[in-house]
């Protein structure tokens, strides 16, 4: 299975037209479809439409994309250079605009470069316990995806006291996909869920914008989250994630700006 079949994106018409069914699968607790879910379809169909690997992408999320409704994807082409695409693409639902996505696509050589960030010194996938969530967030994607503490405190272990800002997951799709940018937006959206870990109390975010940019892309069967909180000020947190292989591999990295109230369960 690939990260197509996983989200169920479906071409239309043409290479500039997809469908997105949004099931269970796909949705966060609200019932409403996953921020990291919409950016990696419109990623999926973007790369369709130029033929291009996504470079970087942003989401802006405008409205809320609700559990069985469809969402029809728009990719436009704005620009189309010797190495980079710059394109955009738009989300709908019923013609209620729910998320625009902004990229660039492409690809070159240069004979210098590097990668100046280390990854956590962290236990194997296995050696990892799963992460447990409260019963109310069972029937949406958390339940679809196959997720591991590396680094930070369960919800169980959330007692009210302040912890690090650093936390980290191990996570991978049924099927163990390989990881693509599609696959990478849906990971990186998972900061939301380490505002808990830094506050000491039970929180639930809501993604108001979600970046991936690309770095470089192995096989991995488990995807490291390295999650970073920067700060959370009135009611706003921003953070990022660095996306590592199993063999250390800077993948990408992913930002994100989140409305977070506490979450009284």
């Amino acid at each position: 299975m690939d990260v197509k079949d996983f989200l169920g994106i479906k071409q239309v018409d043409d290479n500039r037209h997809f469908t997105l069914d949004v099931g269970s699968h796909l949705i966060t607790p609200g019932e409403f479809l996953f921020g990291g879910c919409g950016l990696g379809a419109a990623i999926v169909a973007l790369e369709e439409a130029s033929g291009r690997p996504t470079i970087w992408a942003n989401a802006q999320y405008l409205s809320y994309a609700p559990l069985n409704s469809t969402m029809e994807i728009e990719a436009v082409l704005e620009v189309e250079g010797g190495h980079v695409t710059q394109a955009r693409a738009v989300g709908r639902v019923e013609g209620r605009e729910i998320l625009t996505v902004n990229s660039s696509l492409g690809t070159n050589t240069l004979e210098v470069g590097g990668v100046w960030v280390e990854p956590p010194v962290v236990k194997d996938p296995d050696d990892c316990p799963p992460r447990r969530l409260p019963h109310l967030v069972e029937n949406s994607i958390f339940q679809h995806v196959d997720v591991r503490m590396a680094k930070g405190r369960s919800y169980e272990e959330i007692d009210g006291t302040p912890g690090s800002s650093d936390s980290a997951l191990w996570a991978r799709l049924p099927g163990h996909v390989d990881p693509s940018a599609a696959t990478l937006a849906i990971f990186g959206d998972f900061l939301t869920g380490a505002v808990a870990n830094s506050v000491g109390k039970i929180t639930m975010g809501r993604s108001l914008d979600n970046t991936i940019r690309m770095v470089q892309v192995e096989p991995t069967e488990w995807v490291l989250c390295d999650m970073r909180l920067h700060a959370l000020v009135d009611g706003y947190a921003q953070g990022v994630v660095f996306l590592w292989s199993e063999n250390g591999t800077l993948l990408a990295t992913a930002s994100q700006s989140m409305a977070i109230k506490l979450w009284d369960l």
